[in-house]
Parts: C-alpha cells; sequence; structure tokens
C-alpha cells in the first residue's frame, strides 16, 4: 500500500538520526515517493547529500533556497504534498515543539501546515523518556490525533539500558504501511468515474461544450484510490494531472463518453457519473470550417445519448450515483432524474448557491437517495470527495 504514496520524513537532531537513511531506504523500497526535511541539530549526524541520494529528492532545511535571488521553499505547498508525514528520530525538544505550536523553523512551519496523517518516532535517553513533563507532551500528541511510535527498550547512547530507542527503520515502514492498508476500506472495488464536460464538434474547429473544469471527478478519483479501490477515470477534455495509480481514459464527445463508460460497466462495482455530459450535439459536423460569411447562422441539433438512463437497463449489482446542477427547481429535478435513471443517489448542487458548481474549488451538496437527504455545507471538493465516498462505503 505504500507503493506511489507521498511520504514527508522530517529528521531532528539525536543520534538516532542516522537511522533515518535506512528509513527512507525502506521506504523507496516499498514505492512511496520519499522528500526530506532535516533540522540544523540532525544535520550533526548525517548529510543532506546521502538523504538525497538515497530519496533521490533535495532535502528541505531552511526557508530561504537561494539567498541571491530570494528563491523559497514553500512549507505550504510541501505540506499539501504528503500523504503522511513522519517525524524520525523525535527528540524531547521536537516533541516540547510541536505541542507549543512553535512555527520558527521550516520544519515547525511545515508540520503546522500539513493536513496528512503524522507519525512521530520519539528518541532519547531512558530518563529523559520517563520525565513527567515528556510524558505530558505525548500524551497531548496523542489527544491532537498525533500518532505515536513507541520506542524499544535497549541500551542508550548513555550506556543505560531502557526504553528510549527509536524504533527500527523496518518496524516503522511496516507499522505505515499498515496504517494504509487499515484505511484501504474499498480495497479491490472497481469504480468508474466520468469527470469534466464533453465537446460536441460543430465542425473542426468550434464545438458545443460547458464550463466543467473536472475539478470534482478528479477529486473523486483520487480519494476512491486513497482507499484502495481500482479506479478508472472517463475524463472529457480538461488540463487536470491524472491522479496516481489510476487508469485514466480521455474522451472528447458524448458518444465517446458513453461507449467508454458502457465497455466497463459490466465488471464495475461503483460508477459515479460527476461528468456535464452535454445535452445536445449538431445534426451534422461540417467536414469543413464554417465561414464567416453570413450575419446569422443556425445549427440544426439533436439529444446527446443519456448516458445513465441507458445504463439503468444493463444495471444489476452496480452501485450508480448521478450528479445534477440546478438553477431551479432543484430538489424536483433532483428527484426526477435519480427516479428516471435508477440511480441509487444523485448529488444535488445549485448554481445559486455561492461557491459551488463550475470552476471552483469548493462545492456545496446535498445528497439525496430514495430515502433520505444529507446537506452538506460549502468545502472543498477533496472534502466532498470525502463525503461521497463515505456514503458509497455505508453501501457496500
Amino acid at each position: 500500500m505504500l507503493s506511489g504514496k507521498n511520504v514527508l520524513l522530517a529528521i531532528t537532531g539525536s543520534i538516532a538520526a542516522y537511522k533515518s537513511a535506512y528509513l527512507v531506504r525502506e521506504l523507496i523500497k516499498r514505492g512511496a515517493k520519499v522528500k526530506v526535511i532535516i533540522t540544523e541539530a540532525a544535520l550533526k549526524f548525517v548529510t543532506t547529500v546521502t538523504l538525497s541520494t538515497l530519496s533521490k529528492n533535495p532535502v528541505y532545511k531552511d526557508f530561504l533556497k537561494n539567498t541571491d535571488t530570494g528563491e523559497w521553499n514553500n512549507h505550504v505547498e510541501l505540506g499539501s504534498w504528503s500523504d503522511i508525514m513522519i517525524v524520525a528520530p523525535a527528540t524531547a525538544n521536537t516533541l516540547s515543539n510541536l505541542v507549543s505550536g512553535k512555527g520558527d523553523s521550516f520544519f515547525l512551519a511545515t508540520y503546522l501546515s500539513c493536513k496528512a496523517p503524522i507519525f512521530v518516532a520519539p528518541a532519547m535517553d531512558l530518563d529523559m523518556y520517563k520525565n513527567e513533563s515528556t510524558q505530558n507532551n505525548i500524551k497531548i500528541l496523542k489527544d491532537r490525533k498525533i500518532n505515536i511510535i513507541e520506542p524499544r527498550s535497549g541500551e542508550l547512547a548513555s550506556g543505560l539500558d531502557g526504553k528510549g530507542r527509536m524504533e527500527e527503520p523496518e518496524q516503522i515502514t511496516k507499522i505505515i504501511n499498515q496504517y494504509f492498508l487499515d484505511k484501504a476500506t474499498l480495497k479491490n472495488l472497481k469504480i468508474l468515474i466520468s469527470a469534466g464536460p464533453t465537446y460536441e464538434s460543430i465542425d473542426p474547429v468550434r464545438f458545443i461544450g460547458n464550463h466543467s473544469s473536472g475539478k470534482m471527478g478528479f477529486a473523486l478519483a483520487r480519494e476512491a484510490e486513497k482507499r484502495g479501490a481500482n479506479v478508472e477515470l472517463i475524463a472529457g477534455p480538461v488540463s487536470l494531472e491524472t491522479p496516481r495509480n489510476v487508469q485514466r481514459i480521455n474522451v472528447s464527445s458524448a458518444d465517446e463518453m458513453k461507449k467508454e463508460i458502457e465497455d466497463r460497466f459490466k465488471n464495475t462495482d461503483v460508477l459515479i457519473m460527476s461528468a456535464a455530459v452535454s445535452d445536445y450535439q449538431p445534426l451534422k459536423m461540417a467536414s469543413n470550417k464554417i465561414k464567416k460569411d453570413e450575419l446569422e447562422m443556425s445549427i440544426s441539433l439533436k439529444k446527446t445519448p443519456d448516458i445513465l438512463k441507458d445504463l439503468a437497463k444493463l444495471k444489476k449489482k452496480q452501485i450508480v450515483i448521478g450528479f445534477a446542477l440546478e438553477t431551479q427547481s432543484e430538489k424536483k429535478n433532483a428527484y426526477e432524474k435519480m427516479k428516471k435513471k435508477n440511480l441509487d443517489a444523485i448529488i444535488l448542487n445549485s448554481l445559486n448557491d455561492k461557491g459551488s458548481g463550475f470552476g471552483f474549488e469548493t462545492n456545496k451538496i446535498t445528497l439525496i437517495t430514495p430515502l433520505e437527504e444529507r446537506k452538506f455545507d460549502l468545502k472543498s471538493k477533496d472534502l466532498v470527495a470525502v463525503d461521497i465516498l463515505n456514503f458509497v462505503e455505508e453501501c457496500i
């Protein structure tokens, strides 16, 4: 489950820092992508050359990347990049700083910015570890949902024998891998997601389309992959990065999207139809560019295929979720669409809600089933995807 995961490793100033080089290697062997932050104190025990060679990435230390040009390292972007953050080793001083909320270093600022799960592996001498202040700090971190990797007992740098040795890199890797396995609640489930607009060609240059960005569908694909699903993404013409471990199939028109979805539907467990498929297409596409000769021009249109309605005839065990973007009579239209197309649920959003709909990074939805309605507040599309996939988990 570590394959393709983005792991951010922070190394602080303990003699156990040498083990972090082995930890980087173990994570890389499992297929993870690793980026490393190192503190000034940790540089006394391990070098950036070693860590950058093993991780195949530059090592982060300071905010400033180049003092002459002012180029800087963005701690917020680094925190957002990570699927998980590991602080190993974490000294007693580090634990205190994490609890206090200090942000006076690149490491601490990144920690405060990180929204991913965080694992902390303490390493210190026996009496420091047993000290009431250290134990209180560990308790506070646990209360804040920070995962503590308990240190081992054994011979310590001081010559004493007791608890305080950082857990071995192989075991830390197993703990992180198991964490992702436990989160893989949709493991082996085949989820098919459509995203983006469709373009219906008028001639080789022009088309009928809509303003869909595809961001909601891509957020759903990312979240489904995180939960261990086998995800196929049928994407209309959008310029978005393909989520890792997701098979992307690019299409342009409604006819192309219909074919790709129907070819896969039989072997699909869940279909989430978030694409904004054009309702109409030209009756006939002109073979050459239409010249601007007349003051007015009319185009004969026909309906595009109703993908969800046609799939209703093929539906057996599949869970099918549709989307409805409305501007008036929102709930009435959504309920009619759900019933007409034999959907298990429909996601309603309204262009009347500020921050919802095409082009925004946020969305506000109502999840409607034949039995209930669930209203959600305005939130990022990534968090909306979490809500929708939580519903999918309830259905399986």
